[in-house]
């Protein structure tokens, strides 16, 4: 623990260090004397004045006693000292010896040999404050401790002063001289805080894992060995991958200490644990636990110990009811096996969040249906456990995109082609998103893109953003989880990171206010036991983070039902009756799938899938979380005024082709109309859709000798060479089809010669299963359509040529990294060389 101590703080330390240094050639024997007398009458005036007696101990262990009630007064929970017996002193011989090694090994490896105290943490605080008064680092015996929590008053505990260190440690030698070790040791594990209302191990036990401390075994008893350092840091039920860490460390320390091998820390690391707490009268326990967090850090131990405090929360404990309601519901539905041949879906935990965009005024909390379910690890808060968040992510990635200060700012009718397209990404490694219907879309507009929550364009997307400045806007919205761009790729805007799901509804929050950022608040007001007001907190909008006119035109995007029509139908659920954005997001594998959708006062995130981590059984953001959503909404919304999204100023509506996303010409068979941001509306007219006469007999362009009466006005599409393949498949004409190698078509259009695959930089891997000659990948190139010949190289070694499409070829696969690129000739006689494509081939393992 570090201590912090100026020299001014002890001024007679001072004069006298600086009289040894310059007048004590001048002192006689008396002189000694007087001055050795007043410098013991000195120190214990300063250390010993007050000194509780270690007899003392019992009177030490007081947990506060605070009454917490929703915004309404309605009782949560009301936390009375020694938590009325559920704190439970337990003797040292029905404590684990597990438990008793573990926190042994993590707090004072020397217990049992050590004088209670840290001598040399001692005389280093002595010296080095003497020398500077500079910062002093060092931690503190089991014993010390005891000392610390037991004997010193609530203000002087967290104290950061070499006073309070040497008491503390006055007090440890005594502790050791009076009691024996495992008397101490019992004292700590007693008393000792773990966070979540638990002080005690036995009482951490009964909080985390729902059983008494005697049944513990070797991964539990190091899992809450570790937590009293930092509680908050390392709490099992909000972020169960920090705990995991903390553990692993706890056993190694364990094994430092000889207590165990290596082979039992390795085993109890691979222990599966169920997180639950013993059923006891709770409101909101979720909720409860994370105020109780919250007091610890804004309160002072005095006032957090001096009782008898009524904290009134933001929450409405009608509508957590009836978001736990809704959601056990609709997670009984989801597992239920109506008739033979049904699979369940394996959900069994979900999460809600519901605040006010305005003041950030958290009204319902929900971490779990059942926090005292072990089965599904109840206990664990999952509205602020990190989890990924899918699609749900996509419209922040959109957000940034259209930021008008940007160069080359994107709008709603920004044409991207969702086609197969491949990304290298920043460690040289081919990524090829897929849509979730793992189907082709073509030139899609960013409104049709966002609202159908189509993968690849939302990659292409971020490419355009940038990932550091997408992790800007993300911490400035308040997402805390995404702290490192090097570890993360492209997939981030598809929920490749993860965050909390109190963090991305407040988030969600800055669309629905119009772009200001809002911290949640979970507290309204904290009153003492005189009915004073120590401190009250309403809530209001921060700083802006989004432009007004991009928050509404991504809320426009998402209550946008024809918008979102191709993926989820006209009918679906984010329908709730008003006007409302909503947004969905399901992980690849089914881990996590979510909802989060708004109206103009209320914000609502909701989260399903399991606390353990494993995967659920074909379920999305849709059929998942959109249920609990869509009925939470409308039940809490009911009898309230139905309300629009206020249009900001400095939006232009414009007619656009629906296609290109630009000026409509006579050939665009197709327009509506679009909002653009004033000053980013298209000025360029349609490209796409291009008239060509042809000769109605051949299907040629026309020429000079075809009769007039053969002339016939055609429309084709004018794609880029990326879009082709998929134009192809879906039987539509496109421009550079209606001509021959004779004709003029390449005037309008650069000749080009690509590989199309392999993907630049993919990684293959033989099999050891299957024979060798059959382990072959397709080689494919592609070009301009008068191409007169066509050459592939692998490892510039000629692979195959052709003089006609299609340009492929079949590779056996051989270990190595190798390039592949292709040359190609006109008819004209023009020279093409494609870009080279590397690709490895890695053994069998």
């Amino acid at each position: 623990m570090g201590i912090f101590i100026s020299m001014t703080k002890l001024p007679f330390l001072s004069r006298f260090w600086r009289w040894l240094r310059v007048g004590h050639r001048r002192l006689t024997a008396g002189g000694i004397l007087g001055l050795l007398i007043g410098a013991a009458i000195g120190i214990r005036l300063w250390l010993f004045t007050d000194l509780p007696h270690v007899d003392d101990l019992s009177q030490g262990l007081n947990t506060p006693s605070i009454r917490i009630t929703d915004r309404y007064g309605r009782m949560l929970y009301e936390v009375i000292g020694e938590n009325a017996g559920r704190n439970t002193v337990v003797p040292l011989e029905q404590i684990p010896l597990a438990c008793r090694q573990a926190t042994i090994a993590t707090e004072d490896a020397s217990f049992y040999t050590n004088p209670g105290v840290d001598l040399r943490g001692i005389v280093r605080a002595l010296w080095i404050n003497l020398q500077g008064g500079e910062v002093l680092s060092g931690g503190s015996t089991i014993t010390q401790q005891v000392a610390r929590n037991l004997l010193l008053e609530p203000r002087e505990r967290t104290e950061r002063s070499l006073t309070r260190k040497l008491r503390e440690s006055i007090l440890a030698y005594r502790l050791s001289r009076r009691y024996s070790k495992d008397e101490i040791l019992a004292f700590y594990l007693n008393q000792t805080y773990y966070g979540n209302l638990a002080y005690g191990i036995d009482a951490a036990a009964r909080a985390y894992l729902g059983k008494p401390v005697n049944d513990l075994d070797l991964a539990e008893c190091a899992l809450l060995a570790g937590l009293p350092q930092s509680p908050a840091l390392y709490d099992p039920l909000t972020d169960p991958a920090a705990t995991q860490k903390r553990q692993s460390v706890v056993l190694d320390l364990m094994v430092d200490s000889d207590f165990i091998d290596i082979e039992e820390a390795a085993s109890a690391r691979h222990e599966t644990l169920a997180f639950a707490a013993e059923r006891y009268s709770i409101e909101a326990p979720h909720f409860v636990m994370a105020i109780y967090a919250q007091l610890e850090e804004t309160l002072t131990p005095a006032e957090l110990y001096q009782g008898g405090l009524e904290v009134r929360t933001t929450l409405d404990l009608d509508w957590q009811d009836t978001a736990e309601r809704i959601a056990r519901r609709h997670l009984e539905l989801l597992n239920r096996i109506s008739q033979p041949g049904d699979i369940p879906h394996n959900a069994h935990n979900a999460a809600l969040v519901a605040l006010d965009p305005h003041t950030g005024q958290v009204l319902a909390l929900l971490g779990s249906p059942d926090f005292f379910d072990a089965a599904s690890s109840g206990a664990v808060n999952m509205a602020l456990a990190p989890r990924q968040p899918g699609s749900s992510f996509k419209p922040f990635t959109y957000a940034a995109a259209f930021d008008p200060t940007q160069q080359e700012p994107w709008t709603a009718a920004t044409m991207i082609l969702d086609v197969r397209t491949s990304f290298v990404t920043h460690e040289g490694y081919s990524y090829v998103p897929t849509n979730y219907d793992h189907q082709e879309h073509g030139p899609v507009l960013v409104r049709e893109a966002l609202a159908s929550s189509y993968n690849i364009p939302a990659v292409i997307a971020l490419q355009h953003v940038g990932m550091s400045n997408l992790f800007q806007f993300a911490g400035r919205l308040g997402i805390t989880t995404f702290t490192d761009p090097s570890a993360h790729d492209l997939s981030l805007t598809l929920g490749g990171g993860e965050v909390r799901l109190l963090e991305l509804a407040a988030a969600y929050a800055a669309l629905a206010n119009g772009g200001r950022v809002i911290e949640p608040v979970m507290i309204l007001d904290i009153k003492d036991t005189e009915g004073q007001t120590i401190f009250s907190e309403q809530g209001h909008p921060g700083e802006q983070v989004i432009d007004p006119r991009v928050a509404w035109l991504i809320t426009d995007i998402l209550n946008d039902n024809l918008a979102r029509a191709p993926t989820f139908t006209t009918h679906s659920i984010l329908q709730i009756g008003r006007p409302a954005a909503a947004k969905t997001g399901t992980t690849t594998d089914y881990r996590d799938n979510w909802t989060v959708g708004y109206t103009p006062n209320l914000v609502v995130g909701v989260w399903v899938g399991n606390a353990d981590n494993s995967s659920m059984s074909n379920i999305s953001g849709v059929s998942g979380a959109g249920p609990i959503w869509h009925q939470f909404m409308r039940t809490v919304l009911r009898g309230q005024p139905e309300l629009e999204f206020e249009r900001p100023s400095g939006l232009v509506q414009v007619e656009i082709c629906s296609l290109s996303g630009l000026l409509p010409t006579p050939d665009c068979p197709y327009t509506r109309r679009e909002w653009f941001i004033e000053g980013t509306q298209p000025t360029e007219r349609d490209n796409i859709y291009q008239r060509v006469i042809v000769d109605a007999a051949t299907g040629m362009p026309a020429t000079n000798a075809t009769p007039i009466e053969r002339h016939d006005e055609r429309i084709f599409l004018d794609l880029p060479p990326q879009a082709h393949g998929w134009a192809r498949a879906a039987g539509l004409s496109l421009l550079p089809e209606a001509f021959d190698a004779q004709t003029v078509l390449e005037d309008t259009a650069d000749a080009w010669l690509m590989v199309i695959t392999p993907d630049p930089q993919t990684i293959y891997r033989i099999s050891s299963t299957i024979p060798l000659d059959a382990q072959k990948i397709r080689i494919v190139v592609a070009g301009t359509s008068d191409l007169d010949s066509v050459t592939i190289y692998l490892d510039d070694e000629l692979l195959a040529a052709f003089d006609e499409p299609p340009f492929e070829v079949l590779w056996i696969l051989r270990t190595g990294t190798h390039t592949i690129y292709a040359t190609g000739t006109t008819v004209g006689g023009e020279e093409l060389a494609s870009e080279v494509v590397q690709f490895t081939v890695k053994p069998a393992e």
